[in-house]
């Protein structure tokens, strides 16, 4: 088919390259097609020792190569050589069924040096003209003292010695066709073909470079004719240096076993070329070429012109290697040979060179999109798949889910992919950070296919967006008469956000415990709070005025992270109430409605020094500490409990000698303030009925009266007590006596009420003790309370 095959001559080679693409699954043979022995299948050992070789250029191509003096080439005076191929393709790796390409190659090469030496990559070669004298002047040569063996060669039979450091080997040629030579002579050259590593060689280092040696002579013998011929050939095995950026080759300039007489050596022309091409310019393809009188040096950088870059896989690492085909030539001459022509060819290979991938984010947060680049690659990389989050697409199915890719190339002939994925896309991982931002993270795992064996990579990326696009929530505050209003935004509420009261979560069952009211719509949860409920804190209360807040906090779920303090702040008037604040300060707005009325000013509390802070014809106001005032403490279950009394001024009526204790009506305020015994966290101050529970400071205000309107009838009562000096109330202390007690001792008082008046009943609540005959004496001690 049209382009399939390539062929030309060079440097005596013929070089053929077969079109890859056009053996895409198919399986191909050459033959050797001599036209007196036949069809000769070619394989490895035939190629080393017939002058073949058959690989692969950088890009893939099947490659063969032949010397002009290779096995089955046709030879015209040593001037034009042809050589017939044959290539079988098929279907089939049993090669059945195979159709046969014939291919002839021409190769016109007229201009022989004295001396010619081909390295290739499995064998050397070397060819020297007959009719150059075969004995140097020089007496010191190593091989002139093969001479006095010369008389064993046998008559007009060519013959190979050997020269090696475990001695000499002389063989026939047949005999070195067994070990892997090949000697042959035309009309106007013989030649030696070696392979690499055979038991005759050596390897030895020139330069640097360590160059693999067959020491040889090449001896023919007639009547008349003793021929010897210098058959030694000498080629580099590496010379090969690596850097991150660059691969050179070397190879030494004048190899001593090939150069007798070094002071005549003058190197005469140096080129270099690629597969088969002569690269005239090194610099015009960025190569650099240098020479020397040590060596020869060629430095290209990785990735150059001329040679391929190939992705590969590593233990599950991605990387590239770097293949280039070069030859060398070198012409020199020296006193010996007049012109040796040198010719090595090399193709090189970089190790695995490891290229992370980078991810680039160009995401673009104001248009709400993930946009990463995700390279470079070689054009040999194919994106096969992505797994977002943990759930996997192929390319159609990320195509359907709304996610694009794309490829794009690169400036240095390599590429990337391109992936677009929104910020509101189900698989983008969301999360709630800072004061009213949201992080985006895109977690993405790709699945590529890697070079002509189609090896998987994979390669994740995690790339993360911070947006404020997060309204805080602003609250609005108002009040009635008898109630707080907080309207609070419900967006963001649980997701982002919890509403918590002091240290507690203010969900719907905290909020009816409590006393609120809570109530939504479609934007707007209302809460509702009583005056006197929980959480309420009083800035100022003075005589029928309060001024009271309450406060909500507005804290991030995760992080309890305190945002935002949602407040309602309002004056109320209130004619009557009872605030017991954590601290233990109790305010008191009390309404005594008697008949006649009292006079306000002299209520006082169980301390009568703890009178009223303000007063008018129906109210007063007192603010006191529990610990003071006579305020007395006892313990119901998980409660405190505080309790002080207000009451009105004890008065006396005159009588004829001794006073007479009077008394109103039974009508008393009990004031009782509730505490959590293991609450620690102060809340607010609150009023309620204590059946309710609250867990601080609620406080109620008993009216004591067994009549249904409190009037005041004043009436004299005939009331004695005494002190008894046991429990027994047999033997009592004379009055106006001296009685010493401990504070801890138990007083034993009797009250014994004289009247005979069948509506009359005594309740003895508090007895107190002063150090004077005035009721309101001062210091005083109680004796018993609430009877």
């Amino acid at each position: 088919p049209p382009g399939f095959v390539q062929s030309s001559c060079r440097s005596r080679i013929f070089w053929m390259k077969l079109n890859k693409l056009l053996l895409q699954g198919k399986f191909f043979q050459l033959e050797i097609n001599d036209p007196y022995a036949g069809l000769i299948p070619l394989d490895e050992k035939l190629a080393s020792r017939c002058g073949y070789v058959l690989s692969e250029d950088v890009w893939g191509n099947p490659v063969f190569r032949a010397s002009v003096l290779g096995c089955h080439v046709a030879n015209e005076a040593d001037e034009l050589f042809s050589l017939t191929v044959n290539i079988k393709v098929s279907s089939f790796s049993s090669m059945r069924a195979a159709t046969t390409y014939t291919y002839p190659m021409y190769c016109s090469y007229s201009s022989w040096a004295s001396r010619e030496i081909v390295c290739e990559e499995n064998y050397m070669e070397v060819s020297v003209k007959t009719d150059v004298p075969a004995v140097s002047n020089d007496y010191t040569v190593a091989w002139l003292s093969a001479l006095p063996e010369t008389q064993n060669i046998a008559y007009q039979l060519w013959q190979l010695m050997f020269v090696s450091p475990s001695g000499r080997k002389t063989v026939t040629v047949s005999d070195a066709a067994k070990l892997g030579y090949s000697f042959n002579n035309t009309l106007y050259r013989v030649f030696l073909r070696a392979p690499y590593g055979s038991n005759e060689s050596e390897v030895s280092m020139v330069s640097g470079v360590n160059m693999n040696m067959v020491t040889s002579t090449s001896m023919y013998r007639q009547r008349w004719l003793l021929l010897l011929i210098d058959t030694t050939v000498s080629c580099p095995v590496d010379g090969i240096g690596f850097t991150d950026t660059t691969l050179t080759w070397t190879v030494p300039s004048a190899i001593p076993t090939l150069v007798v007489q070094e002071s005549t050596f003058l190197s005469k022309n140096v080129l270099m070329g690629v597969d088969d091409q002569v690269i005239v310019n090194p610099e015009e393809w960025n190569y650099l070429l240098e020479h020397n009188k040590t060596h020869i040096r060629i430095t290209i950088p990785i990735g150059a012109k001329g040679g391929k870059l190939k992705s590969s896989i590593s233990d599950g690492v991605y990387g590239v290697i770097y293949s280039i085909d070069l030859f060398l030539e070198h012409t020199w001459t020296d006193a010996d040979w007049q012109t040796t022509k040198y010719t090595v060819i090399k193709s090189i290979t970089t190790p695995f060179m490891p290229q992370i991938p980078t991810i680039v984010n160009n995401t673009l947060p104001e248009e709400r999109l993930f946009n990463i680049a995700f390279g470079h690659f070689l054009p040999d990389v194919s994106l096969v798949a992505i797994t977002i989050g943990k759930v996997p697409f192929t390319l159609r199915e990320a195509q359907h889910q709304g996610f694009k890719i794309y490829e794009t190339p690169f400036s240095n002939r390599t590429k990337g992919f391109i992936l677009e994925v929104s910020f509101d896309d189900p698989y983008v991982l969301k999360e709630y950070v800072n004061r009213n931002e949201t992080k985006y993270t895109l977690l993405v795992n790709y699945t590529l296919s890697v070079g002509p064996e189609m090896t998987l990579y994979y390669h994740s990326a995690e790339v993360e967006s911070v947006v404020a696009d997060i309204e805080i929530p602003e609250a609005v505050g108002y009040c009635d008469e008898e109630n707080l209003y907080l309207a609070i935004p419900t967006f963001g509420l649980h997701q982002y956000w919890n509403l918590y009261l002091g240290n507690k979560l203010l969900n719907r069952h905290v909020a009816l415990i409590n006393g609120y009211l809570p109530a939504t719509n479609s934007t707007h949860l209302i809460l509702q709070v009583p005056l006197f409920a929980v959480g309420v804190t009083y800035e100022e209360v003075s005589f029928q005025k309060i001024k009271a807040r309450f406060d909500v906090a507005l804290r991030k779920v995760r992080t309890m992270e305190t945002l935002q303090m949602f407040s309602v702040s309002c004056s109320f008037n209130s004619s009557a109430f009872i605030i017991c604040h954590p601290d233990g300060t109790v305010m008191i707005s009390a309404q005594m409605k008697t008949v006649p009325a009292i006079d306000m000013s002299k209520t006082k509390l169980r301390d009568s020094s703890c009178k009223p802070r303000e007063y008018n014809e129906g109210h007063a106001f007192f603010k006191f500490h529990v610990t003071t005032c006579g305020t007395s403490v006892r313990f119901e279950g998980d409660h405190i409990i505080y309790e002080n009394e207000i009451f009105y001024e004890k008065e006396t009526l005159p009588g004829q000698s001794t006073p007479i204790i009077t008394r109103d009506p039974d009508y008393r305020l009990t004031v009782l303030c509730y505490y959590r015994a293991k609450e620690t966290l102060v809340l607010g101050a609150f009023a309620s009925d204590p059946s309710t529970s609250p867990p601080f400071g609620s406080g109620t205000i008993v009216p004591r009266s067994n009549i249904a309107v409190n009037r005041r009838i004043r009436k004299a009562l005939n009331v004695v007590s005494r002190v008894s000096k046991d429990e027994s109330f047999v033997e009592f202390y004379e009055p106006k006596v001296a009685i010493l007690k401990q504070p801890v001792e138990p007083v034993f008082l009797e009250v014994e009420l004289k009247d005979e008046s069948p509506d009359a009943e005594l309740y003895l609540d508090n007895c107190w003790v002063t150090g004077s005959l005035d009721f309101n004496g001062t210091p005083r001690w109680n004796i018993t309370e609430d009877g």
